[in-house]
């Protein structure tokens, strides 16, 4: 379809702007539309609907058109962007067409979502990626002419970093540019089966290594969410990926100077029995899962990444309504110990709940930190210090509860008694803190007594149970390293006192520098 000829009518104007207009929808577009629905579930546009409230949805560039004219076979240049809400609130969405050249990105295409991504900027609102398609488009960009000028995209992605929630849901294809969007969002979510990450797909890699790899496992969603953690989860529908990104944003607020979203009060059922999930016996494992539902609002934990470094729990829930952060040790796997996984998820959580206002909720059952050559070769020196780093710039509230074990390091960097200035350092009755597990100190500091008693087992059981009466929650309260011992049923109602007094920011307490230097 060519331009709309100057010296029109009024009428012919407006027939002319109104065809350019319907010859976005899907309905102008069948066989385009057949073609996409035999490899998804749902086009761009069905895709932005069924995420947004009703007829909220406002497009922005639908109209572009190439040199050429050529509006027909690139509508909206495969980009469609715009403005919408999302349960009464602003949202900015940028959604990739893959019917449009595979939903590569163009000039026109390029240059609307670097302008979404100001839009967001600019009106402090969540930035939302519907992911479908390439990166640069290849015929665009084969001309030093257009590709010198590089793109201010990722500039900009980093300075919205923390200003707003940025939602990435990969729903197919998403290799090149698409996977760095994600990378640099917040929160991630992936179609299984149907969705794929990574710098190049299959046939690159193929031309550039001669690796013969197919699509889902080079970048599918089991390799990205759950083994290399990419993606933040896994889902089997489009449906339940835009649902997802709802549930997301529904803690969160709007921008970094607004508060979280406070749902009234809500109500636990499952209080009373928190004693009993959580076995004295140190050697015997339970789901911390159980102890989170136990004392949030009834069906409000949202958890990130739950496939991935399952060893520990990160997760969204709320107290009488108010949105928090919980991060716990999870005795199902590895006993709970912290690994370089389990450092990085961490990482990344405590900034997000940071960056935009939720108190941090720390329960400790923790052996320690991974340890042995595999430890280190995961370079665990530099993510166990990213988690440490992480937590010593926040400026949200902080409560710590050892729940059971509280050992070495790993208790320190889990926010334990008086390490990062908590609001509230509490344990419960079952719970030991000391430098490390009993057993393992009595083999290291006790060696040669053992050695040398007359029964080297009874020995150690006798040493171990001299230890075991000095690592009680009472002897850490008595030196004042714990605020006070909690009766698990009172855990609730401590959580929400202590929040509800606790400032909803401290003062940024670093000295006058330019900005920290990450570990990694």
């Amino acid at each position: 379809m060519s331009n709309p000829m100057p010296n029109r009518s009024g009428a012919e104007a407006e027939a002319a702007i109104a065809a350019a207009r319907d010859a976005l929808s899907d309905e102008s577009r069948p066989r385009a539309v057949e073609r996409m629905l035999r490899r998804a579930e749902m086009t761009a546009r069905q895709r932005i609907a069924c995420l947004v409230d009703e007829g909220s949805f406002r497009e922005i560039g639908g109209l572009v058109c190439d040199d050429g004219g050529d509006r027909d076979s690139r509508p909206a240049d495969g980009v469609v962007t715009g403005g919408a809400r999302i349960d009464g609130r602003p949202v900015v969405i940028a959604a990739q067409d893959f019917t449009v050249h595979g939903g590569s990105s163009g000039k026109l295409g390029s240059a609307k979502l670097r302008r979404a991504v100001e839009q967001a900027i600019r009106e402090g609102c969540p930035m939302i990626f519907l992911l479908d398609g390439g990166g640069h488009r290849i015929q665009d960009g084969q001309d030093s002419r257009h590709f010198a000028n590089g793109s201010p995209m990722f500039h900009n992605l980093a300075r919205i970093s923390g200003w707003v929630p940025v939602v990435s849901a990969m729903m197919g294809a998403g290799f090149a540019g698409p996977t760095n969007y994600a990378g640099m969002s917040d929160f991630v979510v992936m179609v299984r089966g149907q969705a794929c990450m990574g710098l190049a797909g299959p046939a690159l890699v193929k031309a550039g290594t001669g690796e013969d790899i197919d699509i889902q496992s080079l970048g599918g969603a089991e390799v990205q969410v759950d083994r290399h953690g990419l993606a933040d989860l896994g889902v089997e529908t489009e449906a339940e990926a835009l649902d997802a990104v709802k549930r997301y944003l529904s803690y969160l607020p709007s921008n970094a100077r607004m508060t979280p979203p406070e749902t009234g009060g809500g109500e636990s059922g499952e209080q009373d029995k928190l004693a009993a999930m959580v076995p004295a016996d140190t050697r015997k494992a339970y789901d911390v899962r159980r102890v989170i539902r136990g004392f949030a609002d009834t069906g409000s934990v949202f958890e990130i990444k739950p496939t991935y470094a399952k060893n520990a729990i990160t997760a969204f829930a709320r107290l009488e309504g108010r949105p928090v952060g919980v991060i716990a040790n999870q005795p199902m796997h590895l006993g709970g110990m912290l690994t370089s996984p389990a450092c990085e998820k961490i990482s990344h959580f405590v900034a997000i709940c940071d960056a935009f206002g939720l108190p941090l909720v720390y329960l400790i059952d923790v052996p320690g930190f991974s340890i042995g050559s595999s430890a280190e070769r995961s370079q665990l020196g530099r993510r166990s210090a990213r988690m440490i780093y992480e937590l010593g710039h926040a400026t949200v509230p902080r409560v710590s509860i050892v729940l059971r074990k509280g050992y070495g390091l790993g208790y320190i960097a889990m926010c334990g008694g008086r390490s990062f200035d908590a609001d509230a350092a509490l344990a419960w009755p079952t719970s030991e803190i000391c430098a490390m597990s009993l057993e393992g100190a009595a083999n290291v500091a006790y060696r040669k007594q053992i050695e040398q008693a007359d029964d080297p087992d009874a020995k150690r059981q006798e040493l171990i149970a001299e230890m075991r009466a000095q690592v009680s929650p009472l002897r850490g309260a008595e030196g004042f390293g714990i605020d006070d011992i909690v009766a698990p049923e009172d855990t609730r109602r401590r959580l929400v006192e202590v929040l509800a007094r606790a400032p909803r920011r401290r003062e940024n307490n670093v000295p006058p520098k330019v900005r920290s230097i990450s570990p990694i």
